[in-house]
C-alpha cells in the first residue's frame, strides 16, 4: 500500500508538470513531446488503480496515433507560430471568462461529488471468480452495449470515408494502371518482329 501511493504522488506531479510544460513550452514540438509524457504518467496512474485496459488505450490510441500525429503536423507544416502568438493579448480576457467557467464546474463537481452506498457495501459474490478489468469491458461491450459500439464504428468510418473524398484531387497528369486495357491487348499490339540484317545492328 505504501508504495501503490509513493507510485501514485510520483506520476501525479508527473502527468501535473508534464501538462503545465505543454502549455508554458514555447517550442510546440517541445509541447507534443510534454504532451506524450503526460498520456504515459496518466497510462501509469490507470495502471494502479487497476484498469490496465484504458491505460493501454491510452498509450495506443493516443500516444502512438494522435500525439504523434501532432508532432509531425508541427514538424512539416511551415507555420508561423509568432504570428499565431500576436492575438493573444486581444484574446486573453475570453479565454479567462471561458477558463473561469470551466473551473467553476470541476469545483463544483469536486464538491457535490459523493460515493453511493451500494458501491462502498458492494461484496462479491461467494465463489465468485475473478476476472480482469480488461475482460469485464469487453464482455459488457461486446454484450450490452454490442450495437452502439457498432454503430460508434460505423460513423467514424463514414466520418474518415468523407474526409478522404473531400480532401482528395484528381490530377489530370498522372498516370495509372488499366487492368482491363492490358489484359485486351493483342499479341500484335504487344510485339513487334524487326528483321536485323546479319552483320547489323538494331
Amino acid at each position: 500500500m505504501i508504495v501503490q501511493t509513493v507510485l501514485f504522488y510520483i506520476f501525479s506531479l508527473a502527468a501535473v508538470g508534464a501538462g503545465a510544460a505543454v502549455v508554458a513550452a514555447r517550442n510546440p514540438v517541445h509541447s507534443v513531446l510534454f504532451l506524450i509524457l503526460a498520456f504515459f504518467n496518466t497510462a501509469a496512474l490507470f495502471v494502479l488503480i487497476g484498469a490496465e485496459f484504458l491505460a493501454m488505450i491510452l498509450v495506443i490510441v493516443y500516444v502512438g496515433a494522435v500525439a504523434v500525429l501532432f508532432l509531425f503536423v508541427v514538424m512539416m507544416l511551415d507555420i508561423d507560430f509568432r504570428e499565431l502568438r500576436s492575438g493573444f493579448v486581444r484574446y486573453l480576457p475570453i479565454g479567462a471568462f471561458v477558463g473561469m467557467i470551466l473551473l467553476a464546474e470541476l469545483i463544483f463537481i469536486a464538491v457535490s461529488w459523493a460515493v453511493p452506498v451500494t458501491i462502498v457495501g458492494a461484496v462479491a459474490p461467494a465463489g465468485a471468480t475473478a476476472i480482469s478489468n480488461t475482460r469485464a469491458l469487453g464482455d459488457i461491450l461486446y454484450t450490452r452495449y454490442l450495437f452502439a459500439f457498432q454503430a460508434a464504428g460505423l460513423i467514424l468510418l463514414v466520418a474518415m470515408i468523407g474526409a478522404i473524398v473531400l480532401t482528395l484531387r484528381r490530377r489530370a497528369d498522372t498516370r495509372k494502371q488499366s487492368i482491363a486495357t492490358q489484359i485486351a491487348r493483342t499479341r500484335a499490339q504487344s510485339v513487334e518482329v524487326v528483321k536485323v540484317p546479319v552483320g547489323e545492328k538494331v
